[in-house]
């Protein structure tokens, strides 16, 4: 008996896993007037905060084809960062401070991007005719909603993706085609009654579930926001210098998560595992560009990363530290002299 020959988005799976990801599904590039609505909701309430970009290019971002009239089909993917350490492990820590698990490697743009631009050729390569369009993060491609509605996991109440085999720890990437594949099933939402990543966040960021309020989340303000942050919001941040993967490390679809499936690059540099406060409110431009190269960090630069480190000093009940922030406190950067002012005031107050 001859075996019928493999569909093309068979195929496409086969080849995306050769590459390294993980997941792989496919989904219409119409547009959806749900995920639409959501998404015009959550910008008219301003929850969005600074970043003027999520509502600049809203019809860019309302469907595939509204960024590209083209397009037919995306085919959407995921690549696991699944630490081999526990990710909490610092919490609290009054000499070190806490790095995102997703930014502990190489730079994630480059690395998903990069594979994803050698499955766009294999497909060009076996269908010629095919036109794609590939993208990581930096454009304007709503990639969670994509990834459930092309069946590789559901947007949890924290409202990443949540995959049933690979837990909270993909990164996504999207490839636009003109090409008519066969749409997935979306994803059941599998979240139920559990609300751990809910209770787990130290900023009350969650207004509800599956609710996301930017201005109050540690990744946003430790990242995206560019001034001083609210006092009221300082004490929360504890100890994270970028970004928070509490919302993440407590969902319970993690023990379904095998390091043993994230990429090599993706491996945790070990200066950033555990990097110490005292060494990191040290850095200059020049030293913070040398111990961030080829990180992600690198993008937010001296200034807000030392600001991020001044927070956590404040924080850390370490008064060992309190000559460091002194001397920030006439930085050249006036958000860094504020924050550090900040700190000292909380290292030296009488307990």
């Amino acid at each position: 008996m001859v075996n019928a020959p493999a569909s093309l988005e068979a195929r496409i799976a086969e080849q995306a896993s050769a590459l390294g990801f993980a997941a792989c599904g496919f989904a219409s590039a119409g547009e959806n007037p749900l995920r639409a609505a959501r998404l015009e909701e959550w910008l008219g309430e301003g929850q969005h905060g600074s970043m003027e970009w999520m509502a600049a290019r809203l019809d860019h971002r309302r469907s595939p084809q509204g960024l590209w009239p083209a397009a037919r089909s995306v085919i959407a993917l995921g690549m696991s960062y699944a630490p081999a350490h526990d990710p909490l492990a610092l919490a609290g820590s009054g000499t070190h401070a806490r790095i995102s698990v997703y930014a502990q490697g190489r730079d994630y743009h480059d690395v998903v991007k990069k594979r994803l631009k050698a499955l766009a050729r294999w497909l060009v390569a076996e269908v010629p005719e095919a036109e794609v369009k590939v993208f990581v993060d930096t454009a304007p491609v709503m990639e969670k909603p994509l990834g459930e509605a092309a069946g590789i996991g559901w947007q949890g109440k924290h409202t990443n993706m949540v995959s049933p085999s690979h837990g909270s720890w993909l990164f996504l990437g999207a490839i636009y085609t003109t090409l008519d594949l066969a749409p997935a099933e979306p994803h059941r939402d599998q979240c139920g009654s559990c609300r751990a990543c809910i209770d787990a966040c130290p900023t009350d960021a969650f207004p509800a579930p599956y609710r996301l309020d930017a201005r109050r989340c540690i990744s946003y303000l430790t990242i995206e926001h560019k001034g001083p942050v609210a006092e009221d919001l300082r004490a929360g941040i504890g100890n994270r210098i970028y970004g928070c993967d509490d919302c993440l490390a407590v969902c319970p679809w993690n023990k379904f998560a095998s390091a043993a499936q994230a990429i090599r690059e993706f491996l945790p540099r070990a200066e950033l595992v555990a990097p110490r406060l005292a060494e990191l409110l040290a850095l200059d431009d020049a030293g913070f560009r040398a111990l961030f190269s080829g990180s992600p960090i690198k993008r937010i630069g001296r200034d807000r990363f030392v600001r991020n480190c001044l927070y956590a000093a404040g924080n850390s009940g370490n008064a060992a530290l309190a000559d460091q922030v002194s001397a920030l406190t006439t930085d050249a950067d006036p958000v860094v002299a504020e924050a550090a002012q900040w700190a000292l005031a909380r290292l030296t107050s009488n307990p």
